[in-house]
C-alpha cells in the first residue's frame, strides 16, 4: 500500500487520467475531490465487498442446485 502526504488543494494523478484532490479536512474526516474518465468505474470499497459477497454466495447456491440437478438425472 502506497501512503501519501497532500495538503488542501494538493493531488496526485493516477495513469495520467485519474486526478485526486484533498479538498477538505475537518478533524478525523477528509473530503476528496476526483477526475476521472466518464468511462471509469468508481465505488465505495464497502459496496464493492457487499456484491462480490452476494455473487459469490449466489454462485455457491447455483453450483449447489446444479450439483443436486446432476445426481437426480443419474438416478432416473
Amino acid at each position: 500500500m502506497l501512503y501519501l502526504t497532500r495538503k488542501i488543494g494538493e493531488s496526485v494523478v493516477i495513469n495520467n487520467t485519474i486526478e485526486l484532490t484533498v479538498v477538505e479536512i475537518r478533524g478525523k474526516t477528509t473530503k476528496l475531490g476526483f477526475t476521472f474518465p466518464p468511462e471509469a468505474s468508481v465505488l465505495r470499497k464497502e459496496i464493492v465487498d457487499h456484491i462480490r459477497e452476494e455473487n459469490l454466495a449466489a454462485a455457491g447456491s447455483e453450483g449447489q442446485l446444479l450439483e443436486k440437478m446432476n445426481k437426480t438425472d443419474g438416478q432416473q
